[in-house]
């Protein structure tokens, strides 16, 4: 003991000066932390889900989940070949297309009547605090900050690692003309220099009204929040990108609850919804959807096409890394739905229902 009780010591020390780097955020404060105060969704020092959302499954344990990831199988998480996309050239796009650009896991740019949007983008090879852990697959990182154009609007839909990135969102912010992100986000994107002038932070069931016809709506999302061991110190959302002929739901991430079906029936569907599918597991179904729910809350929120992302750049769950695409396109085949499964990087006009998209995942199966 008398050995251990120093190396204790100086490795708790090591973590709490650690986590005095910029990159880990910072906890709303002032005229932010008043608006949080008087925020419905704010009960007991922190913002919570409307329904019941436990973080484990009851037949789940800490013990047995950190057993599993340490000792567990770990076959084909990864994929076996280096992936061998081609990247769309985003600055040089007609400004008159309305098009879609997945850049792995949940960053993806949008083109929409004239408006350019990235959303929730990670381009700095990891989801993590520190760069040797959850690496992007090699061959997902493809895109840059240097690749991103000016853009319209940057949407962050909550905290988390693997949706705000400290490296990324720093270099992007003299190409951002406005943020919009969830109540409490904000306070990290000021601590990172961005001008509060231009950061849009809304609670559930805010809007803004952008002008000529253009609105954006935050809504519910089942999940959680934060970047240091306190949690849910910011809101999590799902958005509502309207236009003067188009409604966009950006999903987020969400565990399946009713809220899905809440939405679709207060919008009247949506032209396009892009939902997260993948990294999930049945110990945390509660605040990540299975893919068994993913058409399900499709057809909840009544939307015309769907576009399956949160998955094939980074290893945050036990899966195999196909197994989302596989599963949701297996599943669609008796409810044929709309469901687009571009690679990563090709320019998509979603709107055009004829398209074929190729089961690309199975190039780069392992033979099991």
């Amino acid at each position: 003991m008398i050995i251990l009780l120093p190396i204790i010591i100086a490795f708790f020390a090591v973590t709490i000066l650690f986590m005095q780097h910029p990159k880990f955020g910072k906890a709303p404060s002032g005229k932010r932390l008043e608006r949080i105060l008087k925020s419905p969704h704010y009960k007991k020092d922190k913002f919570d889900n409307i329904n019941f959302t436990p973080p484990l499954a009851e037949d789940a344990s800490m013990p047995k989940i950190m057993l599993r990831f340490l000792f567990g199988k770990k076959k084909n998480l990864s994929p076996k070949h280096q992936f061998n996309f081609s990247k769309t050239d985003l600055k040089n796009l007609n400004p008159d297309e309305n098009v879609y650009v997945w850049m792995g896991h949940s960053s993806y740019y949008l083109q929409i009547d004239g408006k350019k949007i990235l959303v929730d983008p990670v381009f700095s090879g990891n989801a993590s605090p520190v760069s040797f852990i959850t690496k992007a697959f090699p061959g997902a990182d493809l895109y840059s900050t240097d690749d991103i154009p000016e853009l319209d609007y940057l949407i962050i839909t909550h905290d988390h690692w693997d949706h705000l990135d400290y490296k990324t969102v720093k270099e992007l912010n003299l190409k951002v003309k406005w943020v919009i992100t969830g109540l409490g986000t904000g306070e990290h994107l000021e601590y990172w220099n961005y001008d509060p002038k231009k950061i849009i932070e809304l609670d559930w069931g805010e809007n803004f009204d952008i002008g000529n016809g253009f609105k954006i709506y935050a809504e519910t999302a089942r999940h959680f929040s934060g970047r240091t061991f306190k949690r849910n110190q910011a809101i999590w959302a799902s958005f509502v990108f309207e236009t003067p002929d188009k409604k966009i739901y950006i999903g987020g991430d969400s565990g399946f609850d009713d809220h899905f079906e809440k939405i679709g029936n207060k919008y009247g569907g949506f032209d396009l919804a892009i939902l997260e599918n993948g990294q999930y597991n049945k110990d945390w179904r509660y605040i990540h959807m299975m893919p068994e729910e993913f058409l399900i809350a499709a057809k909840n929120l009544k939307a015309r096409r769907i576009i399956p992302v949160h998955n094939s750049k980074f290893v945050l769950a036990l899966h195999h890394w196909e197994e989302p695409m596989q599963k949701i396109s297996v599943l669609n085949e008796s409810e044929n739905l709309r469901l687009i499964t571009p690679k990563i990087g090709e320019k998509v006009y979603w709107e055009d229902d004829q398209k074929l998209y190729d089961k690309w995942w199975n190039l780069y199966q392992e033979n099991r």
